[in-house]
């Protein structure tokens, strides 16, 4: 049992089950969902017996390691998980609220060549209570609120579906923390048969495409999932999205210096974007040892930026932060294995 990982009304089977009144699940989903607590000693009005025979079915996260970058406030957790697994996510402090970057996984599968976070391949899917408990925990550390959810890091979303749409449901439920779906964003390399059902589920989350590149043989060459769906299949679906949901299209673009930055990449990918309602997100790479990957200069990000502007394409250069801590997916965690 993870009751963390209910629906509402999967609680009031499992307190009816338990002997306890229907309205002690509406207390027990407050317990997690609006105070967000870690312990059932903390539900101060469930009676003592009833915490007891629960306490084994509330699934937690611990603090492992936590970076605070002395540039910009960012915090980078190592969280681990009740089977001695390790996970990152980052808190971080913008103008308008405060956002994390979770993960969905441990490891990941996609292989994509920048990313740390598919060294070492996928380890499991994460449940819907374990991606609930890194924002709950980070707001437990910090004592903040977190007004945006980006499921970014470690892992690929649409490969741990079903755990996904919990996680959304339970997240953005009214009775719960109820944050805004419109606040939720959910990033994929682009598993185009998960991303028309992810159209039809009624959801008004972002959905962010991991592009990286205006062609497929050079896509091919930093994401392996290239191989199986081409540019046209990965943007047929992006736009069934659109005509389904209404909501704009958010295109993820890594910029690699020599690979995917020139002036000629940006042409492309404003002719390839011309039409669709979109915003493109640059995203200067972290590099990582393991890689021979470089970050695009200053200079050579504001060109791409001003071109595709003149294409009519809505785009912005994603903050850099964390800069000074392990702050690509997957650094912290990698890191942390190697030397244990």
């Amino acid at each position: 049992m993870d009751i963390r990982s209910m629906y509402l009304n999967e609680l009031e089977q499992y307190v009816k089950e338990k002997g306890q009144p229907a309205f002690r699940a509406k207390q027990l989903y407050s317990w997690l969902h609006e105070k967000h607590v870690a312990t059932v000693d903390e539900m101060t009005n469930l009676p003592n017996a009833f915490r007891e025979a629960i306490r084994e079915d509330l699934i937690t996260i611990e603090e492992e390691i936590r970076q605070t970058s002395n540039k910009d406030g960012t915090i980078k957790f190592l969280f681990k998980l009740n089977d001695g697994q390790m996970i990152e996510s980052v808190f971080m402090k913008y103008s308008y609220g405060n956002s994390i970057c979770i993960s969905s996984q441990v490891g990941c599968r996609m292989g994509c060549r920048f990313c740390a976070s598919t060294i070492g391949g996928l380890i499991r899917n994460l449940t819907a209570s374990e991606m609930l408990e890194q924002i709950y925990a980070a707001m437990r550390i910090t004592g903040e609120r977190i007004s945006n959810v980006v499921v970014m890091g470690t892992g690929e979303p649409l490969d741990n579906y079903d755990n996904l749409i919990r996680f959304i449901k339970i997240l953005s439920d009214e009775k719960g923390y109820n944050i805004s779906q419109r606040n939720i964003t959910v990033s994929s390399c682009g598993l185009v048969d998960k991303i028309y059902d992810l159209a039809k589920e009624n959801l008004t989350i972002t959905f962010a495409l991991s592009l990286h590149a205006p062609t497929d043989e050079e896509r091919k060459e930093l994401m392996p999932i290239a191989n199986k769906y081409s540019i046209e299949e990965v943007l047929n679906a992006c736009k069934a999205y659109f005509n389904e949901t209404g909501r704009r299209l958010t295109f993820e673009y890594s910029l690699v210096k020599d690979k995917n930055d020139s002036k000629e990449h940006a042409v492309k990918l404003a002719r390839l974007l011309k039409g669709i309602n979109c915003h493109v997100n640059l995203i200067p790479i972290n590099p990582i040892a393991e890689r021979n990957y470089k970050t695009s200069d200053n200079d050579s990000v504001e060109k791409f930026k001003l071109l595709l502007e003149k294409n009519s394409i809505n785009v912005t250069i994603r903050r850099s932060v964390g800069s000074d801590i392990d702050a690509a997916c997957g650094q912290l965690r990698r890191r942390y294995s190697d030397n244990n």
